[in-house]
């Protein structure tokens, strides 16, 4: 089949598309082949300035390219007041026209994409004025493709969609097409950069900053008219691995005239070129400790080099000891990026910006919140999400993130109305969730999931189930199925309350990390990590389960947060159910907020979301002949999959646990 429109299908066009549009200003390509594709397809008619101020039903113009058409100028002279940026614009009405206003070309083609969404009600005659600009400065993606496959993780690491779009067998792929459709779709949702190789790098994808760069220049030119900026995952040994040097210590002179030079090649080769990403020290990744050195020294390396041409480096906090010994309870990975980070804020350069994992584990069905993103009010941060659904059914299972992510925006760091963590972050970045496949995502339903980073990262207090109706309205407009009211239940029926269901029949009260290392963290392995050097430990033995975090008597992770959250944190009465055995070790007959005890609480849920699941089979296949067949045959298998795997994961966590805490299900229900 060829590649799937997503959430740009041709119909979704139909009201721009049959309309009288008028385009104004220079350097606007993207919009108006946007707009001229539509009316082609729709029955409209396009004009481009200057041609007179002929009858239109939508002006699309650049506020600064003087003369304006009649419309914009009466439209522009109304919505007076802040211009709207370099990314923003400015939707109204004058009389009969619809006008949008931007400032630059992205700011045009990200409101022509809201105008698709808007659809009809864009030009309803009491639209009010109104201006749209992005919540945070940069919404990046960070692709974790390999340019040569690796032996483990092949093409891409943690890629559940097929082979990369960039890359294949150690060499660029050159589909450009499909790049330029991948980078119409992130624009329609606001993401405005993305990194292109994985941030643990090899020797060959090393060379992309040296000999292999014209390979990033061609994605660079492609992305461009979409507002993209493109970055790339550097090694922190590049100047020994590529410069022959024999060190990359920081302070060395030698060490900061290559990053200079070879730096200055880049942008000479790529004049917008977004800067590096680096992880360093963990999981293998050389770094600055090496050396003797800091993280701060390490990333300030970087940005000393980047800081002439705008650059930036996101500089990963994701840093731990990977050789912990299991039977030692006073270490604890999840303290980790706050110990080694928190120290060194005010230490940074300015166009450092340090990426910090939403939680302080690894992308866990359930964590806290880092509290590293309430600790460091001096240094930028952007918060890590994780798209490709690593820990969360590996785009084999439905699981919409959007509640989740928007709960994560929502958290008050400090137990006050004024600061979320929207607040404090200037950036949100995502690990990415395409590849080659033809539905981009492995599961269409997946596809949700990339929406919603990208319109969450543009605006954080969105409605996640709003932004889920924005999704279902776009990829399956009415026209393209046999009936969009019923197509729209149902997928809210389905995904709504996917992410909760996930949870509940996998690992239970933030306890995390019950998967299986053998199948890459797909499917139940109680045991999988629990005497490993990795540190994600649950302690489950005959009288309770749970990490002890407390201050009073465990590793005192409790005490990174602020002292509101401290306090409820350690406190065995105050912390909240869905994260009790991630700060406490309790007894199984412990009983919870709901009334239930540990123990059946971990019966109840793992009984409840198979049946969860089970139902959502059943209402997707009552969408037999409402969809197109090959994208509903896929989700039906991906279903049939996923009652599968959430079978399993009921009865070996269930039978685990009847064994070891002895105690019965109280309603009887077959534990094997």
């Amino acid at each position: 089949m060829s590649v799937h429109a997503a959430w740009l299908p041709a119909e979704s066009f139909v009201a721009l598309g049959s309309r009288r549009v008028l385009v104004h200003g220079d350097g606007v390509d993207a919009v108006l082949d946007e707009v001229t594709r539509a009316c082609a397809r729709h029955g409209g008619r396009v004009r481009r300035s200057p041609c007179g101020d002929a009858d239109v039903d939508l002006v699309l113009a650049l506020r600064q390219a003087v003369p304006l058409p009649v419309p914009a100028a009466q439209a522009a002279r109304q919505a007076a007041g802040e211009p709207p940026g370099d990314e923003g614009f400015v939707l109204t009405r004058s009389g009969d026209v619809t006008v949008l206003l931007a400032d630059t070309p992205t700011g045009l083609l990200y409101g022509l994409f809201h105008l698709v969404r808007l659809g009809a009600a864009a030009f309803a005659a009491d639209r009010p004025t109104r201006r749209h600009r992005p919540a945070l400065r940069r919404r990046m993606l960070d692709h974790w493709d390999n340019v040569s496959v690796h032996p483990v993780m092949g093409q891409v690491e943690r890629g559940y969609a097929g082979g990369s779009i960039f890359w294949r067998d150690g060499a660029a792929r050159h589909d450009l097409a499909r790049i330029r459709e991948y980078g119409r779709l992130l624009a329609a949702v606001g993401i405005n950069a993305i990194s292109v190789n994985n941030v643990n790098v090899g020797p060959v994808e090393a060379r992309l900053l040296t000999d292999r760069l014209d390979d990033v220049a061609e994605i660079a030119d492609v992305l461009r008219p979409y507002g993209i900026r493109v970055h790339l995952s550097v090694t922190f040994a590049a100047p020994v691995v590529l410069g022959g040097l024999s060190s990359a210590d920081p302070r060395d002179e030698q060490v900061r005239a290559w990053w200079a030079t070879t730096t200055r090649q880049v942008y000479e080769r790529i004049g917008d070129f977004g800067g590096y990403v680096v992880k360093a020290d963990s999981e293998g990744q050389p770094g600055p400790f090496s050396y003797g050195r800091s993280h701060a020294d390490g990333a300030n390396l970087l940005a000393e080099a980047l800081a002439p041409h705008g650059g930036v480096v996101h500089w990963r906090a994701f840093v731990y000891n990977h050789h912990q010994d299991w039977r030692d309870r006073s270490t604890d990975r999840a303290r980790a990026a706050y110990d080694h980070f928190v120290p060194l804020d005010g230490d940074l350069r300015t166009n450092v910006v340090l990426q910090v994992k939403h939680g302080p584990v690894d992308f866990q069905p359930r964590e806290p919140v880092s509290p590293v993103l309430a600790a460091m009010p001096a240094t930028r941060l952007a918060m890590e999400l994780q798209v490709t659904q690593e820990y969360t059914g590996q785009q084999r299972h439905v699981c919409y993130l959007g509640p989740w992510w928007s709960e994560l925006l929502g958290f008050r760091p400090w137990q006050t109305p004024e600061r979320t963590v929207a607040d404090v972050v200037t950036e949100l970045v995502a690990v990415a969730n395409v590849g080659d496949d033809p539905f981009w995502c492995g599961h269409p339903l997946a596809q949700a999931n990339l929406y919603a980073f990208g319109r969450l990262a543009w605006d954080p207090r969105l409605d996640p189930t709003a932004v889920l109706d924005e999704w279902i309205d776009l990829t399956f407009p009415p026209g393209s199925t046999g009936d969009s009211g019923r197509v729209r239940a149902t997928l809210h029926a389905i995904m709504d309350d996917s992410w909760r269901t996930y949870e509940r029949y996998t690992a239970p009260l933030g306890v995390g990390f019950m998967v299986d290392p053998l199948r890459h963290h797909y499917g139940p392995n109680v045991d999988g990590y629990e005497y490993s050097r990795w540190g994600t430990y649950h302690f489950a033995d005959r009288d309770g389960v749970g990490v002890d975090r407390t201050r009073a008597t465990g590793t005192g992770y409790a005490g990174q947060y602020p002292p509101g959250w401290a306090q409820v944190y350690e406190s065995l009465a105050d912390c909240p159910d869905e994260l009790l055995l991630f700060f406490h070790h309790v007894p199984y007959d412990h009983v919870l907020h709901s009334g239930s005890t540990v123990i059946q609480h971990i019966y109840d849920t793992h009984f409840t979301g198979v049946a969860q699941v089970e139902t959502m089979r059943e209402r997707w296949r009552q969408l037999a002949g409402l969809l197109d067949q090959a994208l509903f045959e896929r989700v039906a298998e991906r279903l049939d999959e996923q009652v599968r795997s959430a079978t399993e994961w009921r009865d070996q966590i269930n039978t685990y646990f009847f064994r070891k805490s002895g105690v019965p299900d109280a309603h009887g229900r077959p534990i094997h």
